[in-house]
């Protein structure tokens, strides 16, 4: 194994998209968007070796996630763990007796432990679950399950009419002029966390057409964007969703912004991934309110040498 970790960069796309189409489980925190756009808050790595595309996080700790790639067709057992060192062990690093990996998906976890049990420790992490909707759900708010929801969503239709533009690159600049109104409303400076977040939106945005199947949606009253949403197909059934926002001021924003979004760019989909919660207790009252239909577990694993 002579390759190297090296930043995750646009220039190597290609590369990553191939394992990413071979990869079982396509978690929203995976996609290149997500990986490059926190690039460099988390000092994100990859390496191509060995039929995996392996991925290392600097910041603030140095820490794996899991390969991308054909993990049914990998060859777990072969690895020895002069293997395992060779990949990961160049001074960030030391692959001595264990190594711990983040954001680990249920499906890799369960094959890790067949193959090493005895060897692995596995620890949930709620907080990095992704909450997977029913499309047709979000899209009809139907029954009295979503009355609350669906109220808002009319409320705000009726004070600010139906206004709805899919995105496209030729209207970034008015997305991030509403992302940056968004954060000195939210005080974006000082909150690492919203500024962090706000450099990635700001990235990805900026290079709208370096990545595939990214889609979105705004909603407008009397000529000014009031919100939107940016997505990206995850695969043949699950539309993933990077970011939402809406102007404070137009009662119902959100709720109109999620359903519209459903119905334009969800149309052909049967699931929406709507991201994590990260343990915070609003947002994560706010995901479970929509009722979510099951989640994209992760788990942290720790891997010892035998």
């Amino acid at each position: 194994m002579t390759s190297s970790f090296t930043p995750v960069s646009l220039e190597q796309s290609a590369g990553y998209y191939e394992y990413w189409e071979r990869t079982p489980v396509r978690s929203l925190d995976y996609t290149l968007p997500n990986i490059w756009g926190w690039q460099e808050y988390y000092g994100l790595e990859w390496r191509f070796e060995a039929g995996l595309c392996w991925i290392r996080q600097s910041c603030p700790l140095p820490v794996l996630w899991a390969p991308l790639g054909d993990w049914n067709a990998f060859d777990w057992r072969g690895m020895t763990w002069d293997d395992w060192r060779a990949i990961f062990s160049n001074g960030r690093i030391d692959a001595g007796s264990e190594l711990v990996f983040l954001r680990v998906p249920e499906e890799l976890t369960l094959i890790w432990s067949e193959l090493f049990a005895g060897r692995l420790d596995v620890a949930e992490d709620r907080g990095q679950w992704e909450y997977l909707y029913k499309r047709d759900e979000l899209a009809l708010l139907p029954g009295n399950r979503f009355h609350k929801k669906k109220n808002h969503c009319n409320s705000f239709v009726k004070a600010y009419g139906e206004n709805y533009h899919s995105l496209d690159d030729s209207m970034v600049e008015d997305v991030l002029a509403l992302q940056d109104n968004w954060c000195q409303w939210h005080e974006c400076g000082d909150s690492p966390s919203l500024r962090a977040e706000n450099e990635a939106i700001n990235r990805v945005l900026s290079h709208w057409n370096r990545f595939r199947g990214l889609c979105g949606g705004s909603l407008h009253s009397e000529g000014q964007m009031v919100a939107f949403s940016v997505g990206e197909r995850l695969d043949g059934h699950c539309l993933g969703v990077h970011y939402e926002k809406g102007l404070n001021g137009f009662r119902g924003v959100y709720q109109a912004m999620n359903r519209f979004f459903a119905q334009k760019a969800g149309a052909g989909f049967t699931l929406i991934n709507r991201a994590q919660d990260m343990d915070e207790d609003g947002l994560r009252q706010a995901k479970l309110s929509y009722l979510p239909t099951d989640f994209l577990r992760k788990y942290r694993v720790r891997l010892r040498k035998a």
